[in-house]
This record gives C-alpha cells, structure tokens and sequence, in this order.
C-alpha cells in the first residue's frame, strides 16, 4: 500500500495551492483529481482579487480577505519561480459603479463601510473615472476607486501552481474519484481511490462543490464528513469578449455585473448566481442578463465578439463562508466552500493548512471558517429540539 505525508483530494487552486506549501516543506503529497486537477470552480473563476464584502454574510470574511491579498505578492513570485509559468497578476485596481438615482448614497455607504473594515476606497467622480477609463457608460451616478484590488488569470494561476507543486515532489493523479476515507482508531488513516487503498497521515478534502460524493469510513464516523462539509454548488455562467475599441485596464464592477480585463485583450464578464445543482449548461437568461450588465457598464461593448461562453460551479455553504482547518477526527482537514472567493483565498487557506499540519497550530486565527462550526449547530439544533 503505498503512502505519503498529505494527500489532498482535490486539484483546483484551493488543492494544488495546499499541495505547493506542503510540498514546500519537503513532505510527500499526493494530490487525487475526479478529472483533470484544476477544471472545475477554478477554471471557471473571473479571478478579481476583492476582500471587500459583496454581500453582509461576507462582512466576517474580511480580515481573511485582506491577508490572503496581503500574501498575493509574494506567493506569485514564489509559483512564477517554482512554475516557470508567467499568471497575469496585476494590481491595477477596480471602480465600483452604481448607477440610478440613489447611486450617490449607496456608493457613501459603501465607502462608509470599507474605511470602517479599513479597506482601501476613494470617491471619484464618474468624469474623473472615464478619463481613466473612456468606455465607462453614463448609467454610472457615482463611483468608488478601490486602488489594492488585484486581478490574475486562475486558469494559468492553476496551471503553474500545479506544475510548481509537482516540481517540488508532489504527485498528482487526474481522472481517479476518491471514493471513501480510510479510518483506523477513530482517525483518518488515507483514502480509497480507483479501488486502490493509499494511506496518509493526514488528509485534506478541498474538492470544493464534490465533498458530498467522497463517503465516509467506517468505524462509528457515518455522518461526519458531510457534517463537516455541508457544501452546495451555485452555478455561475461567463462569457469572454475581444473588442477592437474597447480595452479595459481596470476592472469595472457593479450589481449588475463586472468586467475584468485579461492580458491578451479579453475582457470576462459575469456572471450568474443560480441554484441549479450540477448542471452546468448555459442558458439563454443568464446569458442575456450577463450582458445587459456588460453593455450597461461600458455601451462600447455592444459590438464585441463573444469568444468564449461557460459555466462553473461555486462550492457555497449554510453561511456562505468557507470551511478551513481541522476536524475533530485526527488527521482529516477540510479546505473548502469559499463560494465566490476561491481564487482570492487560496494563499491564506494554503498557508493555514499547512501551519496546522506542520506545527499543530495556525498562524493566522480563522476560526469562524472551522469544520466545527457545523457539528456544533447540529448538536445545539439536536439539544434545542
């Protein structure tokens, strides 16, 4: 039976990012893909590096948001080296745009709250904003200059991040579904995958929107592993665009949409927020509304050619906060269920698993995102009844 340090099941940015820390560390890591590693949430991901909240569930995500942004720099250079793979990263900032008569006051909430997280936000005025950027269009009543805000492109983010893990002695296995977890004395011992028996001393489930298809162990542990990971797909669809008059150098986002720019002239917009399960058909409404959002941000776009459509699937959870860290059974770790912030997280994520199964501790505090959360809501729901 052959075994390793860590196996990790999952390839997306989240894995392959938990594998390249590791791997680091001159441990043996494994890490077990469904499919290719890297071509689910990852791939499917617009790749805007935002710690701000999109939403009041994500207000407590902050301060992780803000150090795994912190944390960018440095591990894009350290993947770019390891890689040889250039990722696209780039801090050029994001106007948020709000459009309608009450544009004015919401975009002063908005700020309001961000100096109050202290982030980093400025007023600008939607003139000062079109000189920067001449294609902006005149729906925008107010904007906000968010100036730390990063983008990258996940997909050859993914791509290098894998390729640096492998070349720091990690291997990787695509196309083999894990099927269960190993168990022995109430701790997970290794995972069954392919039909084959491979044993770890510890692992770790980042297989984002898919922890529900890896059963649990036996040895009185039924339940536990979907407890812990109580994780939903959201479908999100996105298109790509070339425009030979319009070229984008900062990100424009609204509650309508957003557009990144991509190095090589495309522009992504999205995207859909749907409950669809794991379908991951395109649909004629979440393309229109895509592009409704993407004509009304920058009106220039209404000639662009659509080169590429897709859809992705976002690992949410019952908070819609991610789920990082150990679990109550020795040796099983979850890293997984950050919805839209997968690509932003990824740093911090990695870097926290790794403190825990280095040192036994992690660094940075996340315990708000701890796999326990869940079982201790059960217990309280099963007490309270």
């Amino acid at each position: 039976m052959k075994s390793f340090d860590a196996i990790i099941v999952g390839g997306g940015l989240i894995g392959s990012a938990t594998a390249f820390e590791l791997a680091g560390e001159k441990l043996r890591v494994l890490v077990i893909d469904r499919q290719q590693p890297g071509r689910e949430a990852s791939w499917a991901a617009a790749g805007m590096l935002s710690p701000g909240p999109d939403s009041p569930e994500a207000v407590p995500l902050v301060p992780l948001g803000k150090k795994s942004l912190q944390l960018y720099p440095e591990f894009i250079a350290g993947v770019e080296k390891a890689s040889g793979i250039t990722v696209n990263f780039a801090c050029e900032g994001t106007f948020e745009i709000f459009a309608g008569p009450q544009g004015e006051s919401a975009r002063d909430a908005m700020v309001e709250q961000y100096r109050r997280l202290e982030l980093a936000v400025e007023t600008i005025s939607p003139d000062a904003a079109r000189k920067v950027e001449p294609s902006l269009g005149a729906a925008a009543e107010a904007v906000a200059w968010l100036p730390e805000e990063a983008t990258v492109d996940p997909r050859l983010l993914t791509q290098a991040v894998l390729t640096g893990a492998e070349r720091r002695g990690a291997e990787t296995r695509g196309g083999c579904a894990v099927d269960s977890l190993l168990c022995q004395g109430g701790a997970c011992t290794g995972v069954v995958a392919g039909g084959e028996k491979i044993e770890a001393a510890h692992v770790v489930i980042a297989a984002g929107s898919f922890c529900g298809t890896i059963s649990d162990c036996s040895s009185g542990m039924e339940g536990k592993r979907a407890c812990y990971a109580p994780v939903r797909p959201v479908r999100g669809q996105m298109i790509a665009l070339q425009s030979e008059s319009v070229k984008l150098k900062k990100v424009l986002r609204s509650q309508r949409g957003y557009l990144v720019p991509r190095k090589d002239g495309r522009i992504i917009a999205g995207s859909t927020l749907e409950d669809a399960g794991f379908v991951k058909q395109l649909t004629p409404e979440g393309i229109r509304r895509i592009l409704e959002g993407t004509v009304e941000l920058a009106p220039a776009l209404v000639d662009a050619k659509i080169v590429e459509q897709w859809a992705g699937l976002r690992p949410d959870t019952p908070d819609h906060l991610p789920i990082i860290g150990p679990t109550e059974m020795k040796g099983l770790l979850m890293a997984t269920g950050h919805y839209r912030n997968g690509i932003l997280l990824a740093p911090v994520t990695a870097k926290i698993v790794r403190d825990w199964i280095v040192n036994g501790k992690a660094e940075f505090s996340a315990e708000n995102f701890s796999p326990l959360r869940f079982t201790a809501a059960r217990s309280h729901a099963r007490t309270s009844g």
